[in-house]
């Protein structure tokens, strides 16, 4: 495929939660302090309370952010560890422009499965062959079963798609739908709500790159992305703004559940990790089987 030509690297940002370090790092001009001069591009996202967009089980790469990327218009973005793992993986055999895993990254975020207040749930094996609504081959999405899996069966863990996080909250409230898999600002904005949380469990981003985008570029970002973590770690209050404006008025700063937030500087993506990661995506039918360490991961920040 052809993609446009570039003057400088575009640096995806989407929903705070998976992105704040990025955020962070861009607003306190820590790249720019690296020597880096970077165009942020802005995808729409589950997150916000203004994505309209629904998403299919049966496709990845026609979604805003996968379509952008492979047009040319992105470089580099993270997402979770296993959607990454699975586009890595995919876009090759199926003619699209390549990526690899660069890193884990920085943003270990939290997700939840809620329940209306006054469901017959009260425990996670009690929704066996209910509909959980999730993302379909996203983070709420893996991380809904590796949550439910410690529970039941595969064949009773069922997940469904009722949109957005405010959607899928929406349909939770009203009945519409047994279960939901949120990640924040959304669990905070559950519990204002008086909803039950079931089960929470934080999940690992993945960071990927085009080839085009060479390692000492990459070191640098994950640098500033590193030092934007220490900032957040030592307070993430000043930070609260990012997911306050995610929800469009429906949550107030001081509502906000600050200690679900965790984050550590990019690391190195190891052989031992790809290995037990990609075996149980593959577990799950979650992306096609045959894939390497070699061809799939490159560490070259390091």
């Amino acid at each position: 495929m052809t993609v446009k030509e570039r003057t400088k690297p575009q640096v995806a940002t989407m929903n705070a939660v998976h992105d704040l370090p990025v955020l962070v790092a861009r607003d306190k001009g820590f790249f720019k302090d690296e020597g880096l001069d970077l165009e942020f591009v802005t995808t729409p996202g589950m997150a916000q309370a203004t994505t309209s967009h629904f998403v299919k089980f049966d496709s990845v790469f026609d979604r805003p952010l996968d379509s952008v990327y492979n047009e040319g218009g992105i470089d580099q973005y993270r997402m979770c560890e296993w959607g990454i793992m699975k586009r890595a993986v995919e876009a090759n055999t199926q003619g699209l422009r390549g990526r690899k895993i660069v890193a884990l990254g920085a943003s270990m975020s939290k997700f939840a499965i809620v329940v209306a207040r006054g469901s017959k749930y009260y425990e996670p094996e009690m929704l066996k062959n209910q509909p959980i609504a999730v993302t379909p081959n996203n983070g709420s999405d893996f991380t809904t079963l590796k949550m439910m899996e410690g529970f039941l069966a595969p064949e009773h863990v069922k997940r469904t798609n009722a949109g957005s996080m405010l959607k899928r909250l929406e349909a939770v409230r009203d009945g519409k739908v047994a279960a939901a898999s949120l990640m924040e600002p959304w669990i905070s904005v559950a519990q204002k709500w008086g909803l039950r949380i079931l089960i929470e469990s934080h999940s690992t981003r993945s960071e990927a790159a085009g080839d085009d985008l060479d390692g000492p570029t990459l070191r640098k970002m994950f640098r500033a992305q590193a030092r934007a973590v220490e900032l957040i770690e030592k307070d993430p209050t000043p930070f609260i703004h990012y997911f306050i404006r995610e929800t469009g008025g429906l949550l107030e700063p001081e509502e906000f559940q600050t200690w679900r937030l965790l984050h550590a500087a990019p690391q190195p993506y190891t052989h031992e990790r790809w290995e037990d990661t990609y075996n149980w995506t593959v577990k799950w039918n979650m992306t096609v089987p045959g894939a390497t360490y070699e061809n799939t991961v490159d560490n070259r920040a390091w």
